[in-house]
């Protein structure tokens, strides 16, 4: 406890040592005025959009790409959305060594289980999804939207969705709620809306800049627009660029998202 002392107390002490923001003041005569941390940090609930968010595993090439999932969360917060997240229950197609980039032959992960990592652990089963709870739906790429919510990594144009995934895709569509999709996402709705608008990346991967681009062609082969029915997309990791520039791109697709939302 003497070290927990040790630590907290100058910092509290440094906190009490801030400058009063201005127009802060009691709300009754004799309380105490409120901390400037607490107005800087303040957890009081505020009205947002109601975002469901939904994952495929955890790791770039048999999950959720995780810096995609960070990105689009941290987005959302500041846009004062409501989140909630889901995964289908179900076992994945099969399992990575990211080290390797090779398949681990002897190992077998459940989606929902490996999605609750980055939710930390506040996930539910998608079975449970309902467009008329939510005002938005938002799916991160990774390659578990190409293995695990369908099977576009392996079937191509001739893929197969998710029960689950169809489903929700085809509700908040019907619904007129938007729909946002990264990197190789979009796949699926490209696959289960009838000529959707849906973007990739470039057609060309000019010089290894754009190494998924065989993608839109697939998409295009599906019937939708590679290029208003409130579906969103950014390319995110399906080009090679600096980190910053897909969080930005992310930040823009979510903010059009919470836009249409709105409406």
């Amino acid at each position: 406890m003497a070290a927990v002392r040790a630590l907290v107390v100058p910092r509290l002490a440094a906190a009490s040592a801030f400058p009063r923001l201005p127009g802060l003041r009691p709300l009754y005569p004799g309380a105490r005025e409120p901390s400037p941390r607490a107005a800087l940090h303040g957890s009081a609930p505020r009205p947002g959009a109601r975002v469901a968010l939904v994952l495929s595993g955890c790791g770039v090439y048999d999950g959720t790409e995780l810096h995609e999932a960070s990105a689009i969360l941290v987005h959302l917060s500041r846009g004062g959305a409501e989140v909630q997240i889901f995964a289908p229950d179900m076992l994945q197609m099969h399992v990575i060594d990211h080290t390797k980039g090779q398949p681990s032959e002897s190992e077998t992960r459940n989606v929902l289980t490996e999605s609750a990592r980055i939710a930390r652990g506040k996930i539910s089963d998608l079975a449970r999804l309902s467009a008329a709870n939510h005002d938005a739906v938002i799916f991160p790429g990774g390659f578990g939207a190409a293995k695990n919510l369908s099977t576009f990594a392996v079937d191509g144009k001739d893929c197969k969705v998710n029960k689950d995934v169809e489903r929700v895709l085809k509700e908040f569509h019907k619904a007129g709620k938007p729909i946002g999709l990264c990197c190789i996402a979009p796949v699926l709705a490209a696959k289960v809306l009838s000529g959707v608008e849906v973007t990739v990346g470039h057609e060309q991967e000019e010089g290894g800049k754009w190494p998924y681009a065989g993608t839109a062609e697939a998409i295009k082969a599906l019937g939708a627009k590679h290029c208003k029915n409130k579906v969103v997309t950014t390319p995110a990791f399906m080009c090679e660029t600096a980190l910053h520039h897909i969080h930005d791109g992310i930040g823009a697709m979510v903010k059009k998202v919470l836009e249409l939302a709105r409406k």
